[in-house]
């Protein structure tokens, strides 16, 4: 594989040229952000009512499945916090529904630099990314934030302390519950990247998988609450990442083999 190979039918672009291209990607992911921030702004009816509240009632359906019960309530005590949280959300949504754009403008910037072959093993992994964004994103709502809510709100120091959660309290946990295994499911799509530049090899996670139970068993815990039921449910999905992530991970090559395969 030649240097020249290494740009798609286009010339070299300058540190400036990428600068550049930067600066223009930026603005596009900005702007799609705005665009969708300003229509879901106005269907807060549904964001909240429909979605984001929904795990407060004992009509959800994780609660229905597993047995469980909670009636949430919420309280607000700050003048600004009602907007502020129909702001917080309203971005939040926005970028989640952004996150496919978002992912195809990070390998527009990086495909310049990047072998054909890496290319079409990164275009792959980026559109595997916005799926795995998303089962993320449902994971973290339909399961453990309910897991989360019903936990917490069914603790209590003393009988005589009445738990009364406040608004921004809640949507803090929501938001922090959601994203963060949106992102954490991102993992296989990372691996799949470093892989296909030669940085991971399969045997090295198979080789790391006691390393590996001990950071699921530690994220577990800090993602849920202490309790033995919520850390199990929390750990299935994340193993299966970890076996994904084996399973789309290349298997070591030669030193040889890897160089024909660069040209060198």
């Amino acid at each position: 594989m030649t240097e020249e190979e290494k740009l798609d039918e286009s010339k070299e672009m300058s540190f400036w040229d990428h600068l550049e291209d930067l600066r223009h990607g930026l603005f596009r992911v900005v702007l799609a952000l705005l665009a969708a921030f300003v229509v879901l702004f106005f269907f807060k009816d549904f964001l909240f009512d429909t979605l984001i509240l929904a795990p407060t009632r004992p009509d959800f359906f994780f609660y229905k499945l597993f047995g469980m019960s909670t009636g949430l309530q919420l309280v607000n005590i700050e003048l600004s916090t009602q907007f502020m949280v129909h702001m917080r959300v309203t971005f939040m949504c926005a970028f989640i529904v952004c996150c496919p754009y978002v992912l195809f403008e990070i390998w527009r910037f990086i495909a310049p630099a990047l072998y054909r072959h890496e290319k079409r093993a990164t275009r792959r992994a980026f559109i595997f990314a916005s799926f795995l964004f998303y089962l993320g994103i449902a994971v973290g709502y339909c399961i453990i934030l309910p897991l989360i809510v019903n936990f917490f709100d069914g603790y209590k120091v003393s009988e005589e302390v009445v738990n009364t959660i406040s608004l921004n309290s809640y949507i803090s946990t929501v938001s922090s519950t959601v994203l963060m295994f949106g992102i954490v499911f991102e993992i296989p799509t990372i691996v799949a990247v470093l892989s296909s530049i030669g940085l991971l090899s399969r045997e090295t996670l198979v080789g790391g998988w006691k390393y590996a139970v001990l950071v699921i068993a530690v994220l577990a815990a800090v993602i849920t609450p202490a309790d033995p039921f919520s850390m199990l449910i929390a750990a299935i999905p994340l193993t299966l990442l970890y076996i994904i992530s084996i399973a789309v991970c290349k298997p070591a090559q030669p030193e040889v083999e890897e160089a024909a395969e660069r040209g060198q």
